[in-house]
């Protein structure tokens, strides 16, 4: 179970990506856990369903059936949530396997038709363990504490700190033609507010800051919206 909430594209954090340009303050949430009756789950603030299917061993589907909700989005601090089905599983330590290539349980997704508009590599080597979805917003690779995490393109750091529950030491980098690449889950962060970075240098190390095991959960933004990585990132 997650020593705290996974919350990958809480409003929260939309908001931070949105206004890092302007400001290196991240909004706080609550880091209390939550308490729940049997088969039931109480809503606390910073809580999307994916973190809540998450820390319960369940699916974000079978959440949304449970509770009849049609937009995920739409949760409220004090909602009781039906949780029936779920396991609390841990991952098996199998999960956190490396290997020296970037490869994916998924298959290779098409490239995208604006990946060429700057030059990307990847932030670190190992195994995708949790592919990019509409609530994930991202995609985990697994790695061992403090394997070097590198910036995936040229920019300026906008954001380094641990404000945001779930996501523990996270770094945001600017890019130019709007994008933005988000680097959580780190054990150390290397680099400062404003400091200009090239692709491939270190940022920071990674970790399990809030997380299963160690990972880095690597998101990238295009105009404020979420994209697949792996359709950016050379193949």
């Amino acid at each position: 179970m997650n020593r705290k909430i996974y919350i990958v594209g809480a409003i929260c954090f939309s908001a931070l990506l949105a206004a890092c340009g302007s400001s290196s303050k991240a909004p706080i949430t609550s880091a209390g856990g939550a308490t729940s009756s049997a088969g039931s789950y109480v809503v606390q603030r910073g809580d999307t369903l994916y973190s809540i299917a998450r820390r319960h061993g369940t699916t974000v589907a079978n959440l949304s059936s449970l509770n009849r909700i049609t937009d995920p989005s739409q949760l409220e601090v004090g909602q009781s949530l039906s949780i029936r089905g779920g396991t609390a599983s841990r991952p098996s330590s199998s999960a956190s396997a490396t290997s020296r290539t970037p490869a994916s349980s998924a298959s290779q997704p098409a490239r995208a038709s604006d990946a060429a508009a700057i030059s990307w590599d990847w932030p670190v080597r190992g195994k995708v363990i949790t592919p990019f979805s509409s609530n994930t917003r991202g995609v985990d690779i697994a790695g061992t504490v403090g394997t070097p995490v590198n910036a995936a393109a040229d920019g300026t750091v906008s954001y380094v700190g641990n404000g945001l529950r779930g996501l523990g030491n996270l770094v945001l980098v600017t890019h130019s033609n709007g994008f933005i690449t988000a680097y959580a889950h780190n054990s150390r962060i290397t680099v400062q507010t404003n400091e200009r970075v090239k692709k491939g240098q270190k940022i920071a190390e990674l970790g399990d800051s809030d997380a299963d095991s160690p990972r880095l959960h690597f998101q990238v933004r295009r105009n404020g919206t979420p994209v697949n990585p792996l359709s950016y990132l050379p193949q």
